[in-house]
C-alpha cells in the first residue's frame, strides 16, 4: 500500500554524501530503503534496493551486482560490477507505505550511481558515464559550461499493458480524459524537485504529454528516468497502464520527445545573438549543422526500436525530413520564436527523439553532433518554412533535403559506419548496441510481414508495449 505523507526533511537538493546521511540515518525520518536506479544499454530502468544503514558503506565501496544479468553489460566470465550511488541524486520518494500490519511504514529513497570495475575504474558500458564523459569533453575542448536540456515527454494511457486500446477521443489541447493523472504525477515530481512547465491532451487519443523544465543535461537524463517511473506509477495506481512506446496506434500519431537544448559559457545563452534574423549565433548555426549532417548516423540512437520508424512516417507530424524553421513542425529541428528580454530561452528543438529511447545515449549522440558542427565549422543549409510533406522531389532536391532512416534496419546499417558514435559511445557500447538492434530486427523479421513495413503490427504490442 502507498500513503501520501508530509516530511519533516526536504526531499531533495542534497550536495553530499554527509548530508544525505544525516537525513537517512535518522530514525525519526523513517527511510528504511534506498532503491538504486541504472539504466541498461537500452535505456530500460533497472534497480535493486539496499537497507539505508547500507548506504554509508555503498558510498565508499560501492555495491556489488551481477553486470552478465544486465543486458548489454558482461559477460559471466567478468560478471562482477560495481554501483556507487550519486549523492547530489537522492531523492525521497513522495509517499509512505505501509504493509498489513497498521503500524509498519517506512519511506524509500531514490538515487543514480556509477558503474565502476572492481578495481574502481569507470565502467565503459554504464550510459550515464557515457553521457559525463561527452560532458567533461565539451568543457575541455569546446569551453562549453553547460548544456541545458528540456525535453517535452509523450505518453499513452491505456486500460492494460496489452491493449492499445484509447480510453478517450481528445485530440490536441482539446476534451479528452485523464487530465488529474497528469495533475498528479506532476505534484509528485514537484515534491521531489522536478519541475514541470505544461501539461496538455496530445493529438492522438488517449496521448498525453508532460514538458519538464529545463535542466543540465546529466541531471535531466537522471530526472528523466524518474519521470519515466512515476508516469508509469501513477497510471498503475489508478488501475491504468502507461506506455512510451514511439507508435502504438495505426491511424494516429506516435509519440515523440522533442529536445529543447542550448548552450551555456560564462552563465550566458551562447546560442544567442541579437543581430540574427532568428536571433541564432554563429555557433548556433554550426550545432544545428552538426545535427543535421549527421542526422541519419545517430537516428538509431534516438530512435532505436522496429517500432520508432511507424512513428516517422509521413501524415502524423513526424519529422523525417532533415531541415529546419521557425513555424515548420514537419521539420526536423525547429526554432521557437524569440520573445524580447528572454535571450536566455533562446534554444533549438530537435524533434526525432523518441521518449523510449536510452536517455543518456541519446544525449550524448546529440551533443557530439552538434559539436562536431562546431569544430569543424559547418555551414547551415537555408530554412524551410514550406510543409515538405507536399514538396515535389524536385523541389526538396532544390533545398538539399535528406530523409532520416525508413527502419531500424537502415539506421543500423548507416550507424555501423559511423566513426562519430563509434568515438562517442564506445567500443564496448557501440558494438553490443549494433548487435542487440540487429537481433531485434531479425527476430522482427521472422515474425511480421513486409504488409507491416508502415502498420503498427499485433507482434510489436505484445512485444514492446509491456516494457517501454
Amino acid at each position: 500500500m502507498i500513503n501520501s505523507s508530509k516530511t519533516n526533511f526536504k526531499s531533495f537538493g542534497y550536495e553530499n554524501e554527509a548530508e544525505v546521511l544525516d537525513t537517512v540515518l535518522n530514525t525519526s525520518n523513517r527511510i528504511e530503503f534506498i532503491r538504486i536506479m541504472f539504466p541498461d544499454i537500452l535505456g530500460r530502468r533497472m534497480d535493486f534496493t539496499i537497507p539505508s544503514d547500507e548506504l554509508e558503506r555503498a558510498f565508499h565501496e560501492g555495491k556489488g551486482f551481477d553486470g552478465s544479468s544486465v543486458e548489454g553489460f558482461v559477460r559471466i566470465e567478468e560478471s562482477d560490477l560495481v554501483i556507487k550511488p550519486d549523492a547530489t541524486t537522492f531523492r525521497v520518494l513522495p509517499w509512505e507505505y505501509k504493509g498489513f500490519d497498521e503500524h509498519t511504514k517506512w519511506k524509500e529513497a531514490i538515487m543514480s550511481g556509477d558503474i565502476l570495475n572492481p578495481d574502481g575504474q569507470p565502467y565503459e558500458g554504464d550510459s550515464r558515464y557515457i553521457l559525463k564523459r561527452v560532458l567533461k569533453k565539451c568543457r575541455e575542448e569546446f569551453g562549453i559550461e553547460d548544456i541545458k536540456v528540456g525535453p517535452e515527454l509523450e505518453f499513452f494511457i491505456f486500460p492494460n499493458d496489452k491493449e492499445a486500446f484509447p480510453l478517450d477521443h481528445g485530440e490536441y489541447f482539446f476534451s479528452g480524459y485523464h487530465g488529474e493523472i497528469r495533475k498528479e504525477i506532476q505534484i509528485l515530481l514537484k515534491s521531489m524537485g522536478i519541475l514541470s512547465e505544461y501539461d496538455h491532451h496530445e493529438v492522438a487519443h488517449g496521448q498525453h504529454e508532460i514538458d519538464i523544465k529545463y535542466l543540465s543535461a546529466l541531471e535531466m537524463a537522471d530526472s528523466c528516468m524518474i519521470f519515466r517511473y512515476m508516469v508509469k506509477k501513477v497510471a498503475r495506481m489508478h488501475n491504468l497502464y502507461a506506455t512510451f512506446m514511439p507508435k502504438p496506434l495505426n491511424g494516429q500519431n506516435g509519440s515523440g520527445m522533442h529536445i529543447h537544448q542550448s548552450l551555456w559559457k560564462n552563465g550566458k545563452n551562447i546560442f544567442f545573438d541579437k543581430t540574427d534574423r532568428y536571433h541564432l549565433s554563429d555557433t548556433a548555426h554550426q550545432y544545428m549543422a552538426g545535427l543535421m549532417t549527421h542526422s541519419r548516423e545517430i537516428s538509431a540512437v534516438c530512435s532505436q526500436w522496429v517500432n520508432s520508424y511507424k512513428r516517422l512516417i509521413e501524415g502524423y507530424e513526424a519529422p523525417i525530413y532533415v531541415a529546419w524553421g521557425q513555424r515548420n513542425r514537419s521539420a526536423y529541428i525547429r526554432v521557437p520564436e524569440y520573445q524580447p528580454g528572454k535571450e536566455h530561452a533562446t534554444r533549438i528543438e530537435l524533434r526525432s527523439p523518441d521518449p523510449s529511447c536510452n536517455l543518456y545515449l541519446a544525449f550524448a549522440a546529440v551533443f557530439m553532433a552538434g559539436m562536431r558542427g562546431i569544430q569543424n565549422g559547418y555551414k547551415l543549409q537555408d530554412p524551410v518554412e514550406e510543409n515538405i510533406y507536399r514538396m515535389s522531389n524536385s523541389r526538396q532536391k532544390i533545398f538539399k533535403i535528406k530523409t532520416l532512416p525508413q527502419n531500424l534496419e537502415e539506421a543500423i546499417k548507416i550507424m555501423q559506419k559511423s566513426d562519430l558514435l563509434k568515438e562517442t559511445l564506445g567500443d564496448h557500447i557501440f558494438y553490443k548496441f549494433l548487435a542487440n538492434k540487429k537481433w531485434e530486427f531479425e527476430e522482427y523479421n521472422k515474425n511480421v510481414s513486409k504488409e507491416f513495413d508502415k502498420q503498427v503490427s499485433d507482434y510489436e504490442i505484445e512485444k514492446y508495449m509491456p516494457f517501454l
